[in-house]
This record gives structure tokens, sequence and C-alpha cells, in this order.
């Protein structure tokens, strides 16, 4: 398995030179670059993957362009996550801008060229995504759990210094992946994506335990400040287990699917709830503001107004007895 895509659109994941004398026949009866290289009679994963990539341009790059927008509007009241947020939604940015590319390539300009800078956005994305999502988690744990040592360490040369050991995993790994050849490199990203899903769930599952433990003796509410982070680590476990638990709970059984099965079916779908990521966390954190910037009054009082409409008829229809 060569991560995020690269082994099934039509170029495989290792090239023996033919021999000398085969090389004119080999340069005759060279196939087209092709999507669907290998996978004719087993297209729908492949398609299932391209078509939420689509998601991500059309919805997730301008919800990540917003997320920036607010990010820097609050500058001047920073959380500690932001720069953690900001990299994340530049990253996910990247990755939704070489789709188009991708997709043309892959029906038209059939260049190596191309294919290897579209490689190099798989890596990033393969990367970036779960170990920032883990800086976040790791900056809540310590708030939570340690608030002594977390007021000792908010200054913002702790979260630069580890947003730059990110970009420079990120960089090696999305390099090491347009080299190629590398014995063993698919194990990498297994180890990783399982390493950071492991990490997220006992950060998430802790820092809930906490926050449902401090509420005190006799008190039933929990304090709005302490209700808004549970409700924002809720919000990361569910984007975790959403867009993780596929590739987590599918990856590692390679060896039990049939080769092409795995390639052409299994590995696309993993790669397509993790690709989707770059659509949903931008959309879980606007969710979470109380107010939107950068959009009319008018487009947010109607949305809520649905939606508490909603959530009405439901409370209704719930209540009503049956007949």
């Amino acid at each position: 398995m060569e991560s995020n895509s690269s082994a099934f659109y039509g170029v495989p994941s290792c090239t023996t030179p033919p021999p000398v004398n085969a090389t004119a026949f080999a340069n005759a009866t060279t196939k087209p670059f092709s999507v669907f290289d290998g996978c004719e009679q087993m297209v729908e994963g492949i398609l299932f993957d391209l078509t939420l990539q689509c998601i991500n341009v059309i919805v997730g790059i301008p919800a990540n362009l917003l997320v920036i927008a607010i990010l820097i509007s609050n500058c001047k009241n920073p959380s500690t996550s932001d720069i953690f947020l900001g990299c994340l939604a530049f990253m996910d940015i990247y990755f939704g801008v070489m789709t188009p590319l991708s997709l043309i390539n892959l029906y038209h300009w059939h260049s190596k060229d191309v294919w290897s800078a579209i490689k190099f956005s798989y890596g990033v994305k393969d990367t970036s995504g779960p170990l920032f999502l883990s800086c976040i988690c790791l900056d809540r744990f310590i708030a939570v759990l340690f608030p002594i040592m977390f007021s000792q360490l908010k200054h913002v040369k702790y979260r630069v210094s580890l947003s730059v050991l990110v970009f420079c995993l990120t960089f090696a790994y999305s390099a090491a992946k347009v080299v190629g050849g590398l014995p063993n490199f698919e194990k990498v990203f297994t180890g990783e994506i399982l390493a950071t899903f492991t990490w997220m769930i006992i950060c998430n599952v802790c820092i809930l335990w906490a926050l449902k433990r401090s509420r005190g003796v006799g008190k039933n509410e929990m304090h709005p400040m302490k209700k808004r982070a549970f409700k924002t680590v809720l919000y990361i476990l569910m984007i975790v287990v959403c867009n993780y638990l596929p590739p987590v709970a599918l990856f590692p059984f390679e060896d039990y699917y049939a080769p092409d099965v795995f390639r052409c079916s299994v590995q696309p779908v993993g790669f397509a709830f993790l690709n989707i990521s770059s659509t949903i966390q931008p959309l879980v954190y606007l969710v979470r503001l109380d107010k939107v910037p950068f959009l009319p009054e008018s487009c947010v009082q109607k949305f809520c107004s649905c939606t508490s409409a909603e959530s009405n008829n439901k409370t209704s229809e719930a209540k009503t007895p049956a007949a």
C-alpha cells in the first residue's frame, strides 16, 4: 500500500527497468496514464474518493479561508491553539487547490512532473492533518489536566517550535513519498495514523472525563467556560472518530484482502474519509462560534432560526403521545 491514493492513480509503487532489447517494444506498448489503471472493473471506490475531494474544493477551501480570516481578526485575543488551527487550515487549502490539477492531469495532461507535485500534496495531507490535530489535543490536554504547567507554557514560542517540527516532518515525509522506492515506506503512514489516532482518543477521553468530574460536589451544572471546552473537545473527538477510524480499522489488515481489492476499493474509500476532513474540520470550527464574522447577519439569523425551529418540531413530536 502506498498512502493516499498514489498506488491506484496509474502509477506503480516501484518500477523495474526493462531489458535493453525490450525498450523499443515497451515504448510502443506503453499504456497511457489513467486514473483507473488496473481498476477498470472496480471504479466505485476511486470515484467516491474523487467526489469527496471535489467537495473539498467547493466547500472546504472557502471554509478554511474563512477560518484563517477569523483567526487573523482575533489575533489581539488569540487562543493558545489558534496557531495549530491556522496551520491546519492552510494545509487543507493547499490540498484542496491541488485537486483540480489532479483531475486535469489524470484525464488530460498525463504529466509525470505534475503527478510528482500531486503526490507531494497527498503526503502533506497524510501527515499534517493528524499531527496538527494531535498538537491541538495536546494543548487542551495540558490546559485541563495540568493547569499550572499550562500557565508556564503559554508563550507562543512553544507552539511555533512545535509547528515548525510538524512542518519539517510533513515535508520530509512528502519528499520521501515523491522519491519513492523506499523499503516498507507504506508502513510509516500506517504507524503514524495508528499512533496519532490512539493519542487523540486518549487525550480527548481524559479531557472529557476531567471536565465531567470538575462540576463539584452537589453541582448539576458545569461552569460555562468548562462547558464550552467540553463541547470543543467533544467536537474534536467526533472528527477523530469519523475521519480517522475508517483507515485505522482497514489499513492494518491489508494482507487479508486481495491486492486488487485493497488497492482499488478499500484503500481509496479509507483515504476518502481522511481527505474529507479538509471540509469537516473548518465547518466544525465555524459551527462552534457564537457569531461568524464576515457573513451577513441576516444569513446567520436565518440559519439559526431554521435550526431552532427544526429542534422545536422534533421536541414537540417527541412529547406528543402516540395514538
